[in-house]
């Protein structure tokens, strides 16, 4: 495997994101934003989890032994002991981040999605995209109604704000969605999966503020994506999406909860594999 990453703060005060590489594989975390006016159970805050999340996971991602979802599960407990006593941990206002993983282990790719962080694949027989998308299927008129109107005004933070507030009570419970944070049963509910390698030409792991000029923006195709990840690097794919999100400042064209995200890439090749031409793409995504 040859790893390129690059990632880059949105509007925030610190970036969320994190890309962790390791001899076996790569990780991408997104760490969930918490409006300010919110509070927290949490005395760490969420790019404390994310620091501390990536490093477990892939040191435990080594032992090809245990499937991804026991490394996400075994990594969440490993933070969970790390908090001070003063943490709540079983409380709704507690860090919390997305994660996609892939590992290559004797000739095989393992991988796992949980959230909705993006892994694209450029295999033998299609493109696709692997995204769990639950968040949308329990949450999605309310993630409608807080989008509506301009970005950047009072109005809007404060409707995200009570977005989030659902969310919280949505996530990591039956019914609801699931996101790495202070629960190991999280595990239970990724998306995962394993591909022989020599099937797979190139892979992308994204954050969803990486991934928008395809599944947000719709400016690229899954593949068109892994051609400029190819031809210019992770850094160049970030570019081009500030690039999209200057264009439209106040969000109206494209409705999107920040207007400039953190965005994080990892761009996966394998041997000789980097050029080969890539059959039609062909978007799959499973929820």
């Amino acid at each position: 495997m040859q790893i390129t990453t690059a990632s880059a703060k949105g509007v925030g005060d610190e970036n969320e994101d994190g890309v962790f590489t390791g001899p076996s594989g790569v990780v991408v975390l997104d760490g969930l934003s918490a409006p300010k006016d919110l509070p927290m159970a949490c005395l760490h805050g969420t790019p404390w989890l994310v620091r501390q999340l990536g490093t477990r996971l892939v040191a435990l991602m080594g032992d090809d032994e245990q499937p991804l979802a026991e490394v996400l599960r075994t990594a969440i407990g490993d933070v969970n002991a790390m908090h001070s006593d003063t943490c709540a941990l079983d409380q709704e206002a507690v860090p919390a981040a997305t994660v996609v993983m892939l590992r290559q282990r004797e000739g095989i790719l393992d991988y796992l999605v949980l959230s909705d962080s993006v892994l694209v694949l450029d295999t033998a027989e299609m493109v696709k995209a692997v995204a769990d998308t639950s968040v949308e299927d329990v949450a999605g008129e309310e993630m409608a109604a807080a989008l509506a109107g301009p970005a950047g005004t009072p109005e809007r933070a404060a409707r995200v704000s009570e977005l989030v507030a659902v969310q919280r009570s949505l996530r990591n419970s039956p019914g609801g969605y699931w996101v790495a944070s202070t629960d190991p049963a999280a595990a239970d509910h990724a998306i995962t999966g394993s591909i022989p390698a020599a099937e797979v030409r190139r892979a992308a792991l994204l954050s969803d503020g990486a991934s928008r000029l395809a599944d947000t923006f719709h400016q690229l195709s899954w593949e068109e994506l892994l051609d400029v990840l190819d031809g210019a690097g992770p850094a160049a794919l970030i570019s081009k999406t500030r690039s999209a999100e200057a264009s439209d400042a106040d969000g109206t064209r494209w409705a999107r909860f920040k207007v400039s995200d953190d965005a994080t890439a990892a761009y996966v090749t394998f041997d000789d594999a980097r050029h080969t031409q890539s059959s039609p793409a062909d978007h799959d995504r499973v929820g």
